[in-house]
């Protein structure tokens, strides 16, 4: 029986490119559009980032550094966040999550940096879905640790095979499923749904319009 609901922030109840920034970036360096990406969203720097092991002006010094940037911080700062778009997909999940709340336990589960996270909670209404958040800058790693996934089953003082979590990235999801718990890689709203009622949950189909 599931006791507990937790999504994942990216690509589930909010989209995002990369591409977006790294294309906006390309006039303050000499490096690639693909150098960039590659910089942004897979290197150990960012991952300190998301980890909450250093601030945001001190990533900055070292993007500034390392890609030989010729802008501010200030100047920075709305090319690194607006890189999010939130879909109709993501509308509809977010309606979901909010329905599920009036009778479930429903948490959000991020890796995420703080410059993003603050950003977001301005900007798009999603985050009042959740009972609580567990984001990676806060607890000080982040997935697919396992650390993090047990940290977040002892706050939940539920069981791991009574947690229900999608993420869209295969490679959480299994490692969510080394603890036991109920992990589905998220695809689209329908299969969302679909995997819900697999596990009991059972609730109307949102319309797609909305």
């Amino acid at each position: 029986m599931i006791k507990a609901i937790v999504f994942d922030l990216g690509r589930v109840l909010i989209h995002f490119d990369h591409n977006l920034a790294a294309k906006k970036i390309l006039k303050y360096t000499d490096k690639t559009q693909e150098e960039i990406y590659n910089f942004f969203f897979d290197s150990p720097l960012t991952a300190l980032f998301e980890e909450g092991r250093i601030s945001g002006a001190d990533f900055f010094k070292e993007v500034k550094r390392a890609l030989g940037l010729r802008l501010s911080y200030k100047e920075f700062l709305p090319i690194w966040n607006d890189i999010f778009v939130f879909t109709s997909q993501n509308r509809r999940v977010y309606a979901l999550a909010k329905k599920l709340k009036k009778k479930y336990k429903v948490y959000l589960l991020s890796n995420i940096n703080i410059l993003h996270f603050d950003y977001l909670k301005n900007k798009f209404p999603v985050f009042d879905a959740f009972h609580n958040l567990f984001l990676s800058y806060r607890m000080k790693t982040k997935k697919p640790d396992p650390a993090l996934y047990r940290s977040v089953i002892r706050a939940l003082r539920v069981k791991p095979e009574e947690i229900f979590y999608t993420d869209d990235r295969q490679d959480l999801i299994e490692a969510s499923r080394k603890l036991k718990i109920r992990g589905f890689v998220f695809k689209n709203l329908p299969q969302l749904q679909k995997d819900l009622e697999g596990e009991g949950i059972f609730l109307k189909i949102l319309d797609k319009k909305r």
